[in-house]
């Protein structure tokens, strides 16, 4: 028989004042506070919003994935 595993992948966007690593960086560990068993997260666009010129706010669009369990 053989082994492997499954995954689940969720996109998720964070956002940061400071930078885009900040945002995925938050994206992720906010994340993790209600999904078991994170394990692999792919940043996938980096953008910005910018008002009057002027960048306000960092945002990263990250995929994460985690282990896929059967409900019991």
């Amino acid at each position: 028989m053989a082994t492997g595993s499954t995954y689940n992948i969720i996109e998720l966007v964070g956002t940061s004042d400071t930078s885009w690593e900040e945002a995925a960086k938050l994206a992720v560990e906010t994340a993790a506070e209600t999904v078991r068993d994170l394990r692999v997260a792919e940043v996938i666009q980096l953008d910005m919003t910018v008002e009057d010129g002027k960048v306000q706010r960092y945002r990263a669009k990250v995929n994460v994935s985690f282990k896929y369990q059967k409900e019991t």
